[in-house]
Formats: C-alpha cells, sequence, structure tokens
C-alpha cells in the first residue's frame, strides 16, 4: 500500500491499496512481485478499513491497483465499502476481466487503464491469448460508462489511438 499519492487519481491525494495477482505476464510489468496470486504481504482488510477511517479528511481518494484489482473475488464489496466510508474510488486495471469491470463501473469515480502496445503483439506482451479483445471491450466499457478515464499509453506505441 502506498498511504498518499498525488499522482494516482487526478487532482486528489489518494492512498493507493495495490491488489496481489495478475493473469498477464508482461516482461516489462513494473510490480513483478504482484503477479502470484499469493504475496509476502497481505494486508489485513479489517486493519485497512480501520486506518482508512483514521484517514478521513485528510485524504480524497482511494485507488485500487495492482496486479490486476478486478482479479480479486471481492473487489466490488471492497470498492463499495471504501466509497461508504466518504472516499472517491479509483481503479488501475489492464482491462483483462471486463465483465468484472463493468460491475465495479457504477461504484468507480475514476479510471485509468494501461495500453499494453500494438492490438496485434497482445498475446506476446501479456502472454495470453485473445487479450487485445479482453482489453478492448474494456475501453468500450469505460468510454459508455461516463466515469473519468485515462488510456495509458506509451508514446510510439500505437499508429491509431484505441
Amino acid at each position: 500500500m502506498s498511504p498518499c499519492s498525488t499522482v494516482d487519481f487526478p487532482d486528489a491525494l489518494a492512498a493507493v491499496i495495490f491488489c496481489q495477482g495478475c493473469p498477464w505476464r508482461c516482461h516489462y510489468c513494473h510490480n513483478p512481485e504482484l503477479l502470484p496470486a499469493r504475496g509476502a504481504h497481505a494486508l489485513d482488510w479489517d486493519d485497512l478499513q480501520a486506518w482508512l477511517r483514521r484517514r478521513r479528511g485528510l485524504l480524497d481518494a482511494v485507488v485500487f491497483s495492482g496486479g490486476e484489482p478486478t482479479m480479486q473475488p471481492a473487489i466490488v464489496d471492497a470498492v463499495q465499502t471504501v466509497r461508504a466510508l466518504g472516499f472517491k474510488v479509483g481503479l488501475h486495471t489492464a482491462g483483462s476481466y471486463p465483465q468484472r469491470l463493468r460491475a465495479l463501473l457504477p461504484w468507480l469515480d475514476w479510471v485509468a487503464m494501461d495500453i499494453k502496445g500494438d492490438w496485434a503483439d497482445y498475446p506476446e506482451v501479456t502472454g495470453v491469448a485473445n487479450s487485445a479483445e479482453r482489453a478492448k471491450e474494456s475501453i468500450a466499457a469505460v468510454k459508455a460508462s461516463g466515469v473519468g478515464y485515462e488510456l495509458r499509453v506509451l508514446e510510439g506505441v500505437f499508429d491509431e489511438r484505441p
């Protein structure tokens, strides 16, 4: 967890909760320790909620990042709990699970989605067949949702923006 960030949610002070696990294996991953489903530094959810209650009025938002936060079975409940505590809620995702992302969108204030490369290169970059289709479906869901978003694309990766 990052207790205070000025760059992970637009115009807000945010705590960032890093969720363990990712179905993709991008060779340039900046959080490789989060790839396995279980990690060495698990946070206790009750302790985290207590910590967040003490930060009301000090923080504006909480961002769920990863790994891939939509991989977590309890992500909708976690987002709803954080929202009920009075925080704005953000999500950093690669779009690996479009259906789970759709279920989250009504509870989110902002989404940042990492675009992993040219669509044709997605299977090679992620190590997963059909990963580009999942990402495209997630982009479409985010755009249709009305939730604020940012598509994070490395400069020069796309000839055409998604």
